[in-house]
């Protein structure tokens, strides 16, 4: 039987790793133990905070209607529920945007919810 020689797979797999890492601190960008728990650590914290960007985006989106319907007399939960009392079907990112760009459009839909 022939020889199998891995190094070709072995490079491989390091310099996957190590790619990876590239711009991390220390030891952790070139040391071969350090960068796979690196890398592991920053994919799981990418994964995770793929979804705490969504939950952020919603939170800003809701502070930005509030601060838009407090001066037109109302707060942002009564808002909300006027709203889904007269069967408005618009989410938070689409009243958000309205609130910021569309000032006069979103001040005749606070008030025809009152």
């Amino acid at each position: 039987m022939s020889r199998v020689k891995r190094g070709v797979h072995h490079a491989k797999r390091r310099s996957g790793i190590l790619r990876k890492v590239k711009g991390f601190e220390g030891g952790r960008k070139k040391l071969m133990r350090l960068a796979k728990v690196a890398a592991t650590k920053a994919g799981g914290y990418a994964y995770k905070d793929r979804r705490v960007k969504k939950r952020t985006a919603r939170a800003l989106w809701q502070v930005s209607i509030n601060a838009a319907v407090r001066p037109l007399g109302m707060s942002f939960s009564k808002f909300i529920g006027a709203l889904k009392k007269h069967d408005i079907l618009l989410d938070r990112k689409v009243l958000s945007h309205l609130a910021a760009q569309e000032p006069i459009i979103f001040k005749t839909l606070v008030e025809s919810v009152k």
